[in-house]
């Protein structure tokens, strides 16, 4: 999801420089980039005339596994504590929305280049359609603070109270002047449902096969900072739960938004749990070199790239990944920017292409037996809505996913 105001978000270095990338090329390992950058809250010990620098050492090495473990057991006691994870019926198709999805926000909604409303008519064309009942549409809980505190800490959470803040991770300037009560019931309320189905979504994939949250996917967001339209990281928070309440030890992220996403990038930039393979334009927000060191399989498919180009580019990049990595869950992030037209994507990619691309992820997954979830992410044009719907009832006509519906023949 693209950032309009870019300054205020762009981070550079100058050590750090942009690798060629081909999607064929061995993967980097984590290993070789690894980080520690959580700040510990215990300090250690003053030194003494009796305190050797090696006993020092030796105590704050200690205090910091302390402040870990702690950390750990807190974020595992809030994720069993959680209620977004919950049963769902069998004659409900695996599929996740609801109406609180959609932002409607005095039409300054429409400032944005992105369609808020994108969500519900998804449904409604699929409902349409009569691939998909209605009364079979599985509707999330919010994610409550608590839950968010799985990833987020409790200063990025402090921050979403200023409607300042909230308006430049939005990119709409005016939401600014509101009483922040307004923002969390307009803006923020229809986010935290969203999170609650990328969670959910995991579940659902691990019982059914495959599940679609029709929201979700807000990539550019990580545990301490917003931007790009992405106020919460629904990425991270499924798969720390996916981590302890489905017992999933090894998960791949295909990002295959037209923006890199950074947001993930920098929550698992040391976790070689995580898989991350990221084909996005390089060209476009966010820019974000540091968060590219941490991509395990980059693709990058320049401003221009076609329909045969980046399916071509596709087929590689998962026969790359199908011998690097072996996952236990799939998170596909399904950005429709990639679309032809689309003002802030800038590639070239037709509707059946997209269709085509959504088909070969999910044959990816179907084939090895991996449960995977599908996030909608990114999309600039009105006609988004229509293709993925389009390549819904595709996958639905593959028996791909089963959407508990027969399509109606026009």
């Amino acid at each position: 999801m693209y950032h309009v105001l870019k300054g205020l978000y762009l981070r550079f270095s100058p050590i750090h420089h942009r690798l060629s990338t081909v999607a064929g090329a061995t993967p980097p390992l984590k290993s070789d980039i690894r980080r520690f950058s959580q700040p510990l809250s215990v300090s250690p010990p003053p030194l003494t005339m009796s305190t050797s620098p090696s006993t020092a050492a030796s105590s704050s090495s200690n205090c910091a596994k302390t402040t870990t473990k702690d950390a750990d057991a807190l974020r595992r006691d809030r994720i069993l504590s959680s209620k977004l994870y919950f049963d769902v019926p069998l004659y409900k198709a695996p599929i996740i929305y609801s109406t609180s999805y959609d932002i409607a926000f005095l039409g300054i909604e429409k400032l944005h280049p992105f369609d808020s409303s994108k969500w519900g008519r998804i449904c409604q064309f699929l409902i349409a359609n009569g691939v998909l009942d209605k009364t079979r549409i599985v509707e999330p809980l919010e994610a409550t603070k608590d839950d968010l505190l799985v990833v987020h800490s409790e200063a990025y959470l402090r921050s979403l109270k200023s409607s300042l803040n909230v308006s430049m991770i939005t990119e709409v300037p005016p939401v600014a002047v509101f009483p922040n009560c307004i923002v969390q019931k307009k803006v923020l309320y229809p986010f935290r449902k969203q999170v609650g189905g990328t969670i959910l979504a995991a579940k659902l994939a691990k019982e059914r096969g495959c599940a679609i949250n029709v929201g979700g996917g807000f990539h550019h967001c990580c545990a301490n900072r917003g931007g790009g339209f992405c106020a919460y990281a629904d990425i991270s928070l499924c798969i720390h739960y996916a981590f302890i309440r489905l017992n999933i030890s090894r998960v791949m992220i295909i990002d295959l938004d037209a923006h890199q996403g950074n947001g993930h990038e920098k929550d698992f930039s040391d976790d070689r749990r995580v898989y991350i393979l990221d084909m996005y334009n390089p060209y476009i927000y966010p820019l974000d070199y540091e968060a590219r060191r941490y991509i395990d399989q980059r693709v990058e498919v320049p401003s221009g790239t076609t329909t045969e180009e980046y399916l071509v580019k596709l087929d590689e990049a998962l026969q790359v990944a199908e011998h690097a990595f072996d996952p236990e869950l799939v998170i596909y992030n399904a950005g429709t920017d990639i679309l032809d037209g689309d003002p802030l994507g800038r590639l070239r990619i037709s509707p059946d292409g997209v269709t085509t691309r959504d088909e070969k992820v999910f044959r990816f997954a179907h084939d090895k037996n991996i449960p995977l979830v599908m996030l909608t992410s990114g999309g600039y044009m009105k006609s988004s809505a229509r293709v993925i719907a389009d390549s819904i009832i595709n996958l639905s006509t593959k028996s791909l996913i089963s959407m508990g519906g027969t399509p109606r023949k026009n």
